[in-house]
């Protein structure tokens, strides 16, 4: 039985790694882009401020791409998002950073969250959730992981 979930998990981690983490068809994979996202997160009284830039290092164009920030804490309710995110999940929201040409920056994504009660800290973990069919065999710098204290000073990703 061990034998059979080692065998599966070896399977799905390999479909993952040839598909590219969101091209179109395994097997035939798209062109090759390197998405990247940078910016700074910043929390006080469960309010947390992020900014982000998405950047395609390339060498080919992306026609679409579409990110997720996800919080380690869950988000109040009702939230006021910028145009092209939409909330996902309790913690979740994804946005639209839409097609970014090769070695090209895209549009800066600003958005203001409510946590749930008043957390001393959250985590937000950011990473490409579409890439309109491009390869991105980098994928260290579109995965970004930082730990927001509730202290009003700026992290930066």
């Amino acid at each position: 039985m061990r034998g059979l979930r080692v065998c599966a998990v070896a399977g799905a981690v390999a479909a993952m790694v040839a598909g590219g983490g969101g091209t179109a068809v395994a097997g035939a994979p798209g062109p090759e882009a390197d998405l990247a996202y940078h910016g700074a997160a910043s929390m006080a009284g469960g309010r947390v401020d992020v900014r982000f830039t998405p950047r395609n290092h390339g060498p080919a164009a992306v026609p679409d791409a579409t990110v997720r920030l996800q919080w380690s804490e869950p988000l109040v309710n009702e939230q006021t998002l910028p145009e092209g995110c939409a909330r996902s999940a309790e913690r979740v929201v994804l946005c639209r950073v839409g097609a970014l040409a090769a070695d090209g920056v895209g549009e800066r994504v600003a958005m203001r969250v409510l946590l749930r009660g008043a957390p001393s800290e959250v985590l937000l973990e950011i990473d490409t959730v579409w890439n309109g069919g491009t390869v991105d065999r980098n994928r260290e710098n579109d995965r970004q992981r930082v730990l927001v204290l509730d202290s009003g000073d700026e992290y930066y990703f």
